[in-house]
C-alpha cells in the first residue's frame, strides 16, 4: 500500500481543514487506517484510527469531538476532519494503514505505530493564534 496526504496548510484558531489519504494496493480495503501527527520536538502520537469497513473508530482524548476520520474503499481514500482547530494542533500529520493482520480483529483502537506496516509522507498543518 502506497499512501499519500494532502491538504494540510495554515488556517487560524477556531477553523476547520480537510486532510485526504489517497491510497493504492490491493489490501487497502481490508487495511484499518489510522493517522497520527508530529509536532516540532515532540515524539509523534497517536490521533485516530477507522477500521477497515469504515463501521469503528477511535480518537485521541485530545481531538475527540473536534475531529472526525472517514474513508471511501471505493476511491482508496482517507479523510480526517479537523474542526475547532488550535495551536496545539500544529503539527505533521501522517496517515498510515494498519497491518492487514488486525482485519476483522476486535482490536479495533489501532493507537500502536507497531501496529501499521505503511506510512505516507506527512502534510503539515499550521494552527495559528
Amino acid at each position: 500500500v502506497q499512501l499519500q496526504a494532502s491538504g494540510g496548510g495554515l488556517v487560524q484558531t477556531g477553523g476547520s481543514l480537510r486532510l485526504s489519504c489517497a491510497a493504492s494496493g490491493r489490501s487497502f480495503s481490508a487495511s484499518g487506517m489510522g493517522w497520527f501527527r508530529q509536532a516540532a520536538g515532540k515524539e509523534r502520537e497517536f490521533v485516530g484510527h477507522i477500521s477497515w469497513s469504515g463501521s469503528s473508530t477511535h480518537y485521541a482524548d485530545s481531538v475527540k469531538g473536534r475531529f472526525t476520520i472517514s474513508r471511501d474503499n471505493a476511491k482508496n481514500m482517507v479523510y480526517l476532519q479537523m474542526n475547532s482547530l488550535t495551536p496545539e494542533d500544529t503539527a505533521v500529520y501522517y496517515c498510515a494503514a494498519r497491518s492487514i493482520r488486525y482485519w476483522r480483529s476486535p482490536d479495533t483502537e489501532g493507537r500502536r505505530e507497531s501496529e501499521y506496516d505503511y506510512w505516507g509522507l506527512g502534510t503539515l498543518v499550521t494552527v495559528s493564534s
